[in-house]
């Protein structure tokens, strides 16, 4: 079974984000071991970036504004080809003051969803939607469509 992580820094505190994590977590689970690291915020990037560098395993996508935007199928195809490579790998959402250079440089993609800043808690809830969409389409199911 496919192993996914997801390195975030923060804490969800707000029932509602949790439970729509948790919804595609749940329906993530026939494809794939999603396990979701939650790290304390530091005192400053530099330090949060010690301790993503530390949590982060196989091939890590660092989510950052200035990363490459890819549409739904573009997420799948590359997703697919980590899959078919039997690549472990971690996606990583820096808190509200982003990711430091360190984190970025290290990463082997950096991806954008938009050159707009979402709070990171709606943009964990965004990830596992995505993600979970790229294994619908990589499955040819109607649920992207």
């Amino acid at each position: 079974m496919q192993k996914i992580n997801i390195v975030c820094v923060g804490k969800i505190k707000e029932k509602f984000y949790r439970d729509a994590i948790d919804e595609y977590l749940k329906r993530l689970s026939r494809f794939a071991k999603v396990e979701i690291k939650e790290l304390a915020e530091g005192k400053n990037l530099v330090e949060e970036g010690k301790d993503i560098l530390k949590a982060v395993k196989g091939h890590v996508i660092a989510l950052c504004v200035e990363g490459k935007k890819l549409s739904s199928e573009g997420l799948a195809e590359y997703t697919k080809k980590l899959c078919d490579k039997g690549e472990e790998f971690t996606f990583v959402i820096g808190s509200s003051h982003g990711l430091c250079n360190e984190v970025k440089n290290s990463a082997h993609y950096k991806l954008s969803f938009s050159d707009m800043t979402f709070p990171h808690q709606l943009m964990r809830v965004i990830l596992c939607e995505q993600i979970y969409r790229a294994f619908m389409i990589n499955s040819n199911s109607e649920y992207y469509k």
